[in-house]
């Protein structure tokens, strides 16, 4: 299972078979029904070669459900966003008849494969994800049977392969239905539970993820290309309270330079702006961005710059008209001239 064999006193075997127990409370007999049937599930569902299948989702991949980068602990991180499907002609596509949501479950269970893939199964290893899933805009009603469908899928087939869920973005009556089912969840599975209202979610998943794996709609600093360019730039993470404005300085650049930056503010509603300081007391400070208001709703902001003399930079975000405080992060680069002076 997952590339482990189950008998012969492979470790990360009794890391898997631990999971089926936790999941059936340490009865065995019922634990084993679970893995004989689990097993069997795997054979008719052809999971072994399910993460090379091409099932023509490519549209869905890095928008729906997908594997982005990992927690400050070491968990894979999958995001799952449904929102997409408040289109009638997108839901009519993926969901319009049961072969239709059959090959969708398909591939939601390839997503959950290659994050299962990732897990190192050994004794006190990462052996489990963090789910992170965006309640806004999801056509509830619409995709009640397709939810179900995988809600039991992953109960029956990955026991205990869930860390954290983390839901951002819920609305006020998704509170009001957890608070009546709550009272019939163990406290295991409420433990793992943590909810964020709309407008929160990058004060939420800073306390999980560090900014740079964190996807920059939801306030983090890590774009779909990223993944090309090799591991993530570690930011610099910081706040800002309601009524301070927050000075960036970057010094020492020398002239010729190009210096790139990322910088991102959860929610920002917030003003933003940049200028490049010469040493030089004669020289003129330029301004590199012009002080602009960001929306809540605005991505991280990428730019660069190249240097005529040596001086700093100075990014500014001004939360003056506000008394909410913010979190905030960023990253830069600075590539020296070549030009020989």
């Amino acid at each position: 299972m997952w590339g482990v064999p189950l008998l012969g006193g492979d470790d990360r075997a009794d890391v898997i078979l631990l999971k089926f127990l936790r999941a059936r409370d340490f009865k065995v007999g019922d634990s084993l029904r679970m893995l004989e049937k689990c097993l069997e599930w795997r054979e008719e569902f052809k999971t072994e070669k399910l993460t090379e299948e091409d099932l023509g989702f490519k549209d869905l991949e890095g928008r729906v459900a997908y594997m982005r980068g990992y927690d400050k602990e070491g968990h894979p991180v999958c995001y799952n966003a449904y929102g997409v499907f408040k289109e009638r002609e997108m839901y009519e596509r993926v969901f319009g008849d049961e072969e239709k949501l059959n090959k969708f479950l398909r591939w939601r269970v390839q997503v959950l494969e290659r994050g299962v893939k990732l897990l190192h199964f050994k004794p006190g290893g990462v052996n489990s994800i963090i789910q992170v899933t965006d309640l806004k805009d999801m056509p509830k009603r619409e995709l009640r049977v397709a939810s179900n469908q995988i809600l039991s899928l992953f109960q029956d087939n990955y026991p205990e392969m869930v860390a954290t869920k983390i839901f951002i973005n819920v609305p006020w009556y998704f509170s009001v239905i957890y608070s009546m089912f709550s009272p019939f969840l163990t406290h295991r599975t409420k433990s793992k539970f943590v909810m964020s209202k709309e407008g929160n979610a990058a004060e939420t998943l800073y306390k999980f993820i560090r900014p740079e794996d964190i996807p920059v709609q939801y306030g983090g600093l890590s774009r779909p290309t990223d993944s090309q360019k090799g591991p993530p730039k570690p930011a610099s993470e910081f706040s800002i309270k309601g009524g301070e404005k927050v000075n960036i300085q970057i010094e020492g650049i020398e002239g010729g330079a190009t210096i790139s930056w990322d910088i991102v503010v959860g929610g920002w509603d917030l003003e933003y702006t940049a200028e490049f300081v010469p040493n030089a007391e004669e020289s003129y400070t330029i301004v590199v961005e012009k002080p602009r208001r960001m929306k809540a709703s605005d991505e991280a902001v990428c730019n660069s710059f190249t240097t005529g003399e040596a001086g700093k930079l100075i990014i500014s975000v001004d939360n003056s008209l506000s008394r909410k405080k913010k979190v905030a992060a960023y990253h830069y680069t600075v590539i020296k001239s070549t030009t020989a002076v």
